[in-house]
């Protein structure tokens, strides 16, 4: 259980940036290579190689070699874990939300 709320804090903390998201998205549609990654974004290369790090520490990418080149692509199961965890708040809301809306229509009769 510890493990698992590391790797959620993990993800959620990667989540926060902008910059991370962006990431995730363009690796989502297809591998890239780091300096891939990198060419739209107006940072340094080590900045970008720290950004990368922090979304493998977080087990959301994956890192592989071709030759001297490091490719990235999304690793999926953080994501789905996050979505689990989420998933329970989503139904909580949802029956608050009905319940709600119940209340408002029996009221207008």
């Amino acid at each position: 259980m510890v493990e698992y709320t590391l790797s959620l804090d993990s993800v959620f903390s990667s989540l926060a940036d902008p910059t991370r998201r962006d990431i995730l998205k363009r690796i989502s549609k297809q591998e890239l290579s780091v300096g891939e990654i990198a060419r739209p974004y107006d940072l340094t290369f080590a900045a970008v190689s720290k950004h990368l790090k922090v979304l493998e520490k977080a087990r959301m990418i994956i890192k592989r070699r071709r030759g001297k080149e490091q490719l990235v692509t999304l690793a999926p199961q953080a994501l789905a874990d996050a979505d689990k965890y989420l998933e329970v708040y989503r139904r909580l809301w949802e029956e608050r939300f009905d319940s709600l809306e119940n209340y408002l229509k029996e009221s207008e009769e």
